[in-house]
């Protein structure tokens, strides 16, 4: 049974500023929801109200949590913004796991029981890894860094159903958007005049176009069914040597420099470069079956507006 959008409902999301949340924001105030972000920082162009908190300092101000009837967990810092060292790597799994707490004590000791506690989580809850397997939601976490990050980090979020309060996890894949987004810089050697695959370029890149994920989004507030974990990925399984020929081949340039070799990535970017050189396929069934129909299952179609769109 859906949500009545008769009467209007309140979403408050945390980290609401960024790719997501900001594009998210703006389609539930089409949908006519009222929108609250929860920020560190706020966006000049935000058409969404915006409060300050700062998880650290283990507040929440009363407003953004008056009359919710949905959350979603958005905040957690950028896994590729700065180089993992340890004090990142606590950075890391505090941004996204201690919000959480907040959240659940906050509405716990307000009896606050709203709708829907819906999350972002991570594909690489599954391991960074290269294999022949096709990932599905039962299967259990990885013991790395990232599988152990989006474990604690759904843990977390676990909580709320001890409240009674129904809670959805999408494990996302790389989100395909124009502008921001991993894909213009994915991208930036071909938009120089090369292109090639990072290590053997056969490492599968799980992705999802933004405009699906979203709509995914939309669907978890108003779809009281959904329950539990959900891949939040597109439909189609390819490498990454498929991503770039893909582009170079709607973008007609040339791909004239050999492969990116490993090690220099590793050089580089240290554990961090595990996020490029692996990736395994992950299954979008359980989604579907759900009824949620992709705008964009094929690469082809979803890079093809994407570029549109940026010119």
């Amino acid at each position: 049974m859906g949500l009545d959008l008769t009467i209007v409902a309140k979403v408050l999301i945390t980290g609401g500023t960024g790719l997501i949340g900001s594009r998210l924001g703006k389609q539930l105030l089409s949908r006519g929801y009222e929108v609250v972000v929860l920020s560190r920082t706020k966006s000049a162009e935000s058409p969404v109200k915006t409060c300050f908190w700062n998880p650290s300092k283990s507040k929440i101000p009363a407003e953004a949590l008056d009359s919710v009837d949905f959350i979603i967990h958005l905040a957690g810092a950028g896994l590729a913004d700065k180089r993992w060292t340890s004090a990142r790597k606590r950075e890391i799994v505090d941004s996204r796991v201690l919000p959480a707490g907040l959240l659940f004590e906050a509405i716990k000791e307000r009896n606050i029981k709203p709708g829907a506690v819906i999350s972002a989580s991570g594909i690489a809850y599954y391991g960074t890894i290269t294999s022949e397997k096709i990932f599905e939601e039962g299967d259990a976490a990885a013991s790395d860094f990232l599988g152990s990050t989006c474990f604690r980090w759904e843990q977390a979020i676990d909580r709320f159903e001890s409240l009674g309060i129904r809670t959805v996890k999408l494990r996302t894949a790389v989100v395909l958007s124009s502008p921001g987004g991993a894909l213009p810089k994915m991208l930036l050697p071909l938009r120089l005049g090369f292109g090639s695959a990072l290590g053997s370029g056969r490492q599968y890149l799980p992705w999802i176009h933004v405009d699906d994920l979203c709509a995914i989004y939309l669907k978890a507030i108003e779809d009281n069914e959904m329950r539990g974990a959900y891949n939040a990925v597109a439909p189609e399984h390819i490498s990454y040597r498929h991503l770039i020929n893909q582009a170079a081949k709607l973008q007609n340039k040339k791909l004239w420099f050999p492969d990116v070799p490993a090690w220099l990535l590793r050089l580089l970017l240290g554990e961090m470069s595990g996020m490029l050189l692996k990736g395994s396929r992950v299954s979008s069934s359980k989604i579907q079956a759900a009824g949620f129909d992709f705008a964009y299952p094929a690469l082809s179609t979803a890079l093809h507006q994407l570029f549109m769109t940026r010119k």
